[in-house]
């Protein structure tokens, strides 16, 4: 009975009989939730190392996506560049066989024009020597 009328103002005997403020209860609930605490604060130690671990693995993969791109990008660039000089050099070359194709014709041309004028001096040569 003194029990109950001290537990109503708030006051408990422990197993040691011991006057307390807090029921016997709380100090072992208090225990555990420590202990609770504490393996959650472990837990979550171990989830920080994890996550940071894969942060910085998704950070090098990242790192390594972003190297691979750029090469792409300046094999892509090359290839562009390498077509464009090919199709410089090619209208270099097709100025350069037109140019050559003119100066056919004029050989052509002069050549005519030199057996012309060797035909009449041979025909030349050949009446020149009969008068004689």
């Amino acid at each position: 009975m003194a029990k109950d009328i001290l537990g109503e103002a708030g006051l408990h005997f422990d197993e040691l009989n011991k006057l307390r403020v807090l029921d016997p209860e709380v100090p072992q609930q208090t225990i555990e939730l420590k202990e609770e605490c504490k393996d959650f604060v472990d837990k979550i130690g171990q989830f920080q190392k994890i996550v940071g671990g894969l942060i910085g693995l998704v950070d090098q993969l990242a790192k390594e996506a972003e190297n691979e791109k750029m090469k792409a990008i300046g094999a892509r660039n090359l290839l562009k560049s390498i077509a464009k000089q090919r199709e410089a050099q090619q209208q270099q070359l097709q100025a350069l066989i037109a140019e050559k194709k003119m100066q056919l014709e004029r050989y052509r041309v002069e050549y005519e024009a030199l057996c012309k004028v060797e035909a009449e001096q041979n025909e030349f040569i050949d009446q020149f020597i009969f008068q004689k």
